[in-house]
Formats: C-alpha cells, structure tokens, sequence
C-alpha cells in the first residue's frame, strides 16, 4: 500500500473512532469512552485506536472537536446560506432545533450532556467545551448584531442578552422533551423564541415600535436557569 494510501486508510478508521465516540458520548457522558470499548465494538485493535490518540484525554478532545464539526455542518454552514438579517437569525435558529429535533447523536445534543459532566471540572476538555459554546454564542451574537445593523432588529435591542434568552429557551425546550419525551416542548421552545425576537422586532404583531427593548417580555426570560449547565 502507498504512503498516501495508508494515511487516508488511517484518516477513515480515526473517523469511524470518533464518530462512535461522539454517539456514546452524547449519551453517557465523556467519561464513558475508552479505548478498549471502542476497539471491541468497532472491531479495531487496541492498539489501534491507540495509535490514533494515545490517551483517554486525547480521545476525549478529539470527541468534543468532532461533535463541533458535526454541530456545525447541521446548524451552522445552513444559515450562511441566507442573507444576512433576521432570516439568517431564525435560519439559524430552525437549523438548531432540527439538530435537536433528530437527533443528530443518538444521546440529544452532545453539548447538553458534556456540559453538565464537565462544567465544575477545571482541565483541557472543559476547556474546550467551554471554548465551542463561546464560539457559538459569538456567533448567535454576530447573526444578530447583523440583523441589528440592518434595521431588522430594534437598535436599542441588548444583542448579548437577547442571544443569552435565546440559547436558554432552546436548550431548556431540548433538554425537557428529551428527559420527558414529550416533543411537544419543542414547539414550546419555538415559540418563547418567536416571541423573544417579535419582542425587538420593529412593526412585529403586537408590539410597541416604540417601546424600548428593556420593557420588552425578554426581562421575563433572563432568570430561567440553564440545565445544561453551562453548548
């Protein structure tokens, strides 16, 4: 076998390896990864899983970086199909809750279960789940500075807070309908996040176009708790 034959034969196996890591993950947390469960069911050597990673931790953070491009490839490359503004927002935003909806890992969202698992865990995998979800919400935060800038949004409208409500109703409607497999708290998550964005939407149903963003029902959101403890 060629030199260039051996490393995409390589590049396959480390996928598959994640891949299956990222689905157990997902549903049982980081810590129920090991090199020997993925060798017995992936029928691989030990020590070739090994050799493609070298440690727990190793294979741990090379979990977490799959699921970010999973994530991405689902929620985030849809939504830079749209212009942007307040399509691209709630683009964004469908694209979210069908990655939830799916699920794309058979667990739910993989974020909802490593955040929780790791998030009063100081080291290197905190670290890095900690840096996907910054990642997200700037990104959250951009789409909507966006749709500020463009007149989408009202102008007062606080774009961190908003993306903060947003990303907790959304998570809170996922989490409960999976832990009550009740699909309906979905579309209740949908609407808290219409309503969220009608409420700094300018000439939306039933608002005020005058109203300032801080009279606006998002105060209402801002002290419910986040269960993933932390995406």
């Amino acid at each position: 076998m060629s030199t260039d034959g051996r490393v995409l034969k390589g590049e396959r196996t480390r996928a598959v390896i994640l891949g299956r890591a990222a689905d157990i993950a997902s549903a049982e947390g980081l810590e129920g990864l090991s090199i020997g469960r993925l060798a017995t069911e992936l029928r691989i050597s030990k020590s070739g899983v090994f050799t493609h990673f070298g440690s727990k931790e190793e294979l741990q953070l090379a979990t977490v970086a799959k699921a970010v491009e999973v994530f991405r490839a689902h929620v985030v490359e849809p939504a830079l199909v749209v212009p942007e503004g307040l399509g691209r927002v709630r683009a964004l935003l469908d694209a979210w809750q069908r990655y939830q909806r799916q699920p794309v890992f058979p667990g739910g969202c993989f974020f909802h279960s490593t955040m929780a698992e790791f998030d009063a865990r100081p080291g290197r995998v905190r670290d890095a789940i900690a840096s996907s979800q910054r990642d997200w919400r700037a990104f959250l935060e951009r789409c909507l500075r966006e749709a500020r800038d463009r007149g989408d949004i009202d102008a007062s409208a606080d774009v961190p807070q908003l993306a903060f409500e947003l990303d907790a109703v959304c998570r809170t409607g996922a989490a409960h309908a999976l832990l009550h497999d009740d699909p309906s708290l979905y579309d209740r998550a949908t609407r808290a996040a219409d309503t969220l964005l009608a409420a700094v939407t300018p000439g939306a149903p039933g608002t005020d176009p005058g109203a300032p963003a801080q009279a606006s029902p998002t105060r209402r959101v801002s002290g419910r708790p986040c269960t993933t403890g932390g995406r």
